[in-house]
């Protein structure tokens, strides 16, 4: 099977009121974690990543995926192109509250290759890396690479997808609060 991604400039940012059948995506790497009461399930996925939070009975999804990959527009919160940069904050039924921001950063190619190497390091000691295929112009391939940071009532993620094509890195960072009991 071929790990290439598509070409940064269809990237979309996408938040569900709703979980999201994982047959909807191409999935290379998961894991899951339970603590202070909620669970979480990140993904790295052929385009980005698809992060599923899940507090007494809330269901919060965040895909970073193609704009033209297949999703479903039921219960979508937010949607996004994935270009510059973004901060928003959605707060949900029951204190949840909800934080992320993203940025797609073009770079120098000294700067991508030296951060592609850094997140390689990184990937191997913390958190979920996925090397993705080379497309044939460049040979390395592409890097995901999903760091989380627990605590009882917050869950903080941090996801970095390089696109050698484009010489362009994208950064999220997603914070997830749970109300004090």
């Amino acid at each position: 099977m071929l790990t290439v991604r598509p070409k940064v400039a269809e990237l979309a940012f996408q938040v569900y009121g709703r979980s999201l059948h994982p047959e909807l995506f191409d999935i290379h790497r998961s894991r899951t974690v339970e603590r202070g009461g909620y669970q979480a399930r990140f993904d790295i996925t052929s385009a980005g990543h698809v992060v599923t939070f899940r507090f007494q009975g809330l269901t919060l999804t965040e895909v970073a995926a193609s704009a033209q990959h297949p999703l479903p527009q039921k219960r979508r919160i937010v949607s996004y192109k994935l270009r510059g940069q973004c901060d928003d904050r959605v707060d949900c039924r029951g204190g949840l509250r909800y934080q992320f921001n993203f940025q797609l950063e073009p770079v120098s190619p000294e700067v991508f290759w030296t951060f592609q190497e850094e997140l390689a390091i990184d990937g191997l000691r913390n958190g979920i890396l996925h090397r993705f295929d080379s497309s044939g112009r460049i040979s390395l391939g592409a890097l995901s690479f999903i760091n989380v940071e627990t605590r009882n009532r917050s869950l903080l993620v941090q996801a970095f997808h390089t696109f050698p094509d484009d010489y362009a890195i994208v950064k999220t960072q997603s914070l997830f609060e749970v109300p004090k009991s």
